[in-house]
């Protein structure tokens, strides 16, 4: 299928997302919001991958929320002055739905992997912050740019960056709209490495996504339920949910018997792929 804004290649397990809008900064427009989910369920829900990256083309990986999704909202809202209880509901409704965008990434059953390089602002933040594993070039920054623009960033940058790194720096970049180096996110826990280019980072990344792609799908896919649960979670509620979790997906004759023969045979582990998503009948 073809996309306005991402060119999508799956090979070996790894699905390589690619904004691919480089001479437009790859800023966010009205398509992208509806691409990016569409492209994710699909892969996750048939299965079609073992795990994501997410990459970008240009100088840079995205310039954010493109003005014509502003325009867009302007465009759609009632020509009469709406009652103000009604009209705030509304925009609340929309705010959620634009969300989804990136809590669809947070659900996903697969890991997902990012790949950035140059500006990463604005709603690159929130999309930075909503996936597994967050790697950049040297010349990479960030910016919380919804400050610099009037508004309070709303589509997952603080719920998500409260914890990824420390609140005194969400807070820094919250209230000035500075620039976040990639050696600083690097130091501060936002992204794993920093590659002198995107050439050896996209290298690194994509040696990580095969080596997940390698390991047990259910068992991936299981750590990273878990690792959302204990998030959102204290650490006795963790305990337990994985107990259940265990008792109801541990299957020592199938994967974990595929891992210990091959290891001791010597050759690399098969796994069945998970099965595609059960939808409701109705």
């Amino acid at each position: 299928m073809s996309y306005r804004c991402f060119n999508v290649e799956i090979s070996d397990g790894v699905a390589h997302v690619q904004l691919k809008r480089a001479k437009d900064l790859n800023t966010m427009v009205p398509e992208f919001w509806r691409e990016l989910p569409e492209i994710v369920r699909d892969i996750d829900d048939h299965a079609k991958a073992r795990v994501v990256v997410i990459s970008s083309t240009g100088k840079h990986f995205s310039a954010g929320m493109d003005l014509s999704v502003f325009k867009a909202a302007q465009d759609d809202a009632p020509k009469q002055t709406p009652e103000r209880g009604r009209a705030a509901a509304n925009l609340r409704r929309a705010v959620l739905d634009i969300q989804q965008t990136f809590t669809i990434i947070d659900h996903a059953r697969l890991p997902v992997l990012i790949a950035i390089q140059g500006g990463c602002v604005g709603g690159a933040v929130d999309l930075a912050s909503a996936c597994d594993c967050r790697y950049a070039t040297a010349d990479a920054f960030f910016v919380v740019q919804e400050i610099n623009i009037g508004m309070t960033a709303d589509v997952g940058t603080f719920p998500r960056l409260c914890n990824l790194i420390p609140q005194g720096w969400v807070r820094e970049l919250a209230y000035t709209g500075r620039r976040l180096p990639a050696q600083t996110a690097k130091e501060i826990g936002l992204v794993n490495a920093v590659f002198s280019d995107q050439q050896a980072m996209l290298a690194h990344v994509m040696t990580v996504a095969r080596d997940i792609a390698d390991k047990s799908p259910l068992a991936v896919h299981g750590s990273k339920v878990m690792i959302n649960y204990a998030r959102d979670h204290s650490i006795a509620d963790g305990l337990d949910y994985i107990a259940t979790w265990q008792a109801g997906m541990y299957n020592p004759e199938t994967d974990m018997r595929e891992a210990l023969v091959a290891r001791k045979e010597k050759r690399d582990a098969k796994f069945a792929d998970l099965l595609p998503a059960r939808k409701a009948a109705f």
